[in-house]
C-alpha cells in the first residue's frame, strides 16, 4: 500500500512530480497553496492559465516535465465545485480520482500532491484527507489474476505527500488519511474475494479467510460453524440452499473486540453465496458468470471487520457469515416445498433463485445471540433493486429511523451512497402463503421491498437495517469487477456515529 503523508508547505521533500488541483478561473482568485506552487515555478501555472493552455476545467489534466526545480508538473482540472455539499463533495472526489489515475500513468514513485484548501477550516481538511486517500487506493488496485503470462506488473509509486497549510489543517487532514487508509485494506479484501472465480472462492475458502486475519490481528476472534453444527443450530432455511451443492456450506462467526466499555455489540451479516445458479428456478446463462459476485455481502462484512482491526476502532462488532453455493443438483430443494427456519417459521420455497433471504433469516436469528443494539445485513439480494436504483446507490431498508439516519449520513460523508427505501406490514401481505407462515417471493411488484419485509420477520424488535448492494457491488461490462462497498460506508458508521 502506499504511503500518505500530510505534510505543511514548510517542510516539504523533495519528490519526482508535483501534482497541482486546479480549480476552473482560479488565477482570478488564488489560494495560499495555489500561490505557493505558483510562486515555485516563477508563474507558470498563472501564464498557461491566461494563454489558454490550461483552462482547470473538470477532468483535464496537463504534464509539464522538469516544470519545478527539475520536478515535473501535473495540473488536474477541478473544474467550479458547487456550493451544494453533496455536489461539492463530488467534484473533489472527481479531481481526486483523475488527479489519481494520470499520477500513476507517470511512474513516479514520490509525489506531492497540491489540494485547493479553505483556511482554518479543519473539517475541510479532513474531508479532503478521506477523498484524496480513497482515490489514490483505488487506483493502485489491482484484480488478482490468474492469466498465463503471470501478475500485473507492480505499481512504482511509494510515496505522496499531501500539502497541508498549518498545523490544526495537518493534523486534521492526516487524520482523515489515516482513516481513509485502514478503510482500504478492508476494501482491498472485499474486492479480492469477490474478484475471485467462484472455483476458487467456495465458502471453505471465505472460512480460511476469516482463519487467516483472526492470526493477523489479535482483536478479531474466528468461529466456523461445519454442516452438523448448522444442523444442531436446526437452521433449515440456510441447508435447503447449501443440499444441491458438493461444497459444505460454513457458518462464519467473527468477533472485534475493539472497546473495553461494557457495550452491546453491533452484529453484521453478510449473505455469502459464493455461486449463485438460482438452483432449480435456474437463471439465464447471458450473464450468470457474474454470480460469483453473489458473496459481495459477506465479502463487505468480512473487509469491514479487518479494516475495523486495522484502525483499532473503539467498538464491538460481530460479522456472521452463512455461505454456500445455489446448484440445481438432483438433491437441490424444489419451487413448492416447505423448510423450518432456525426461528421455527415454516418457508414455502416458490422460487429457488430467492435463495439469499433463505440463509440470511437464519443468520439473523442466529445473531439474536449477542444481543446487538443494531443489527445490519448486507445482502446481493434483488434485481429489483437494480432496477429501482440502478448503481449509484444502495438500497437502504429499516426498522429505525435513528438507525435509518446514520447510515444515510455515514454515506454522505463516506462517498458511499445510500438511498432509504420503505417497508411495511401492507407488503408482508404480499409473503402470504396456503401452505406455510411465509412464501419467499411475494410476486413481481415491489420485489426488493417484500425481500427485505422477509428478513424483518426474523429480527424482531432489534434495531435493524438491510443494505441491498445488487446494483452497487460489482461493475459489468469492461470494467467488470467488484467495487468493494459498501465497506466505506460501514467503516464510517462503525467509527464515527458510536
Amino acid at each position: 500500500m502506499v504511503d500518505v503523508k500530510a505534510v505543511a508547505l514548510k517542510k516539504l521533500a523533495p519528490s519526482d512530480l508535483w501534482v497541482v488541483v486546479v480549480g476552473d478561473g482560479e488565477s482570478k482568485k488564488w489560494g495560499q497553496v495555489a500561490r505557493f506552487v505558483d510562486s515555485q515555478c516563477q508563474g507558470l501555472i498563472k501564464t498557461l492559465m491566461r494563454d489558454g493552455d490550461f483552462s482547470g476545467k473538470a477532468g483535464e489534466t496537463l504534464l509539464i516535465p522538469k516544470a519545478v526545480h527539475s520536478q515535473a508538473l501535473l495540473l488536474v482540472g477541478l473544474g467550479t465545485p458547487s456550493s451544494k455539499s453533496l455536489e461539492r463533495q463530488r467534484s473533489y472526489r472527481q479531481a481526486a480520482h483523475t488527479a489519481a489515475a494520470a499520477l500513476l500513468k507517470t511512474r513516479a514513485q514520490t509525489a506531492t500532491l497540491f489540494w485547493p484548501s479553505e483556511d482554518h477550516d479543519d473539517h475541510f481538511a479532513y474531508t479532503q484527507g478521506r477523498i484524496i486517500t480513497d482515490a489514490l487506493c483505488r487506483a493502485l488496485y489491482q484484480v488478482p489474476t490468474r492469466k498465463a503470462q503471470g501478475k500485473s506488473k507492480p505499481t512504482t509509486l511509494k510515496r505522496v505527500h499531501v500539502a497541508a497549510l498549518e498545523n490544526a489543517s495537518l493534523q486534521a487532514l492526516q487524520a482523515g488519511i489515516d482513516l481513509s487508509l485502514g478503510t482500504a485494506a478492508g476494501i482491498k479484501t472485499a474486492k479480492d474475494l469477490a474478484n475471485l472465480p467462484g472455483n476458487v472462492c467456495t465458502p471453505s475458502y471465505l472460512a480460511s479467510e476469516a482463519q487467516r486475519l483472526a492470526r493477523q490481528y489479535r482483536s478479531i476472534k474466528t468461529t466456523v460453524h461445519d454442516r452438523r453444527a448448522i444442523e444442531r443450530l436446526k437452521m433449515g432455511a440456510f441447508l435447503a440452499v447449501a443440499q444441491g451443492s458438493a461444497q459444505e456450506p460454513k457458518l462464519i462467526v467473527m468477533e472485534y473486540h475493539g472497546s473495553k466499555r461494557a457495550k452491546a455489540p453491533i452484529v453484521l451479516v453478510g449473505k455469502g453465496i459464493t455461486f449463485d445458479t438460482g438452483g432449480i428456478s435456474l437463471k439465464d446463462p447471458s450473464a450468470m458468470d457474474e454470480m460469483k459476485f453473489d458473496m459481495s455481502g459477506a465479502a463487505t462484512v468480512i473487509g469491514t471487520m479487518q479494516a475495523l482491526a486495522q484502525l483499532k476502532a473503539d467498538v464491538n462488532v460481530v460479522a456472521v457469515v452463512p455461505t454456500c453455493e445455489n446448484m440445481p443438483d438432483g438433491k437441490a430443494v424444489k419451487p413448492g416445498d416447505v423448510v423450518t427456519a432456525m426461528s421455527g417459521l415454516s418457508i414455502e420455497i416458490l422460487n429457488t433463485d430467492a435463495e439469499g433471504r433463505l440463509i440470511l433469516c437464519d443468520a439473523l436469528h442466529f445473531a439474536k445471540r449477542f444481543k446487538p443494539r443494531a443489527l445490519i445485513d448486507v445482502a446481493t439480494l434483488t434485481g429489483a433493486c437494480v432496477v429501482a436504483l440502478g448503481g449509484p446507490v444502495s438500497g437502504l431498508f429499516s426498522n429505525n429511523d435513528e438507525l435509518a439516519d446514520e447510515l444515510l449520513e455515514a454515506g454522505v460523508r463516506s462517498g458511499d451512497l445510500a438511498w432509504r427505501m420503505p417497508i411495511g406490514e401492507e407488503y408482508t401481505e404480499m409473503l402470504k402463503s396456503n401452505f406455510a407462515d411465509l412464501g419467499n417471493i411475494g410476486g413481481r411488484e415491489a420485489g426488493a421491498v417484500t425481500a427485505a419485509c422477509f428478513l424483518w420477520k426474523f429480527v424482531d424488535d432489534i434495531p435493524w437495517a438491510h443494505l441491498d448492494i445488487a446494483g452497487s457491488a460489482w461493475l459489468g461490462g469492461a470494467q467488470k469487477g467488484s467495487t468493494g462497498r459498501p465497506v466505506s460506508l460501514l467503516v464510517d458508521y462503525l467509527t464515527l456515529s458510536q
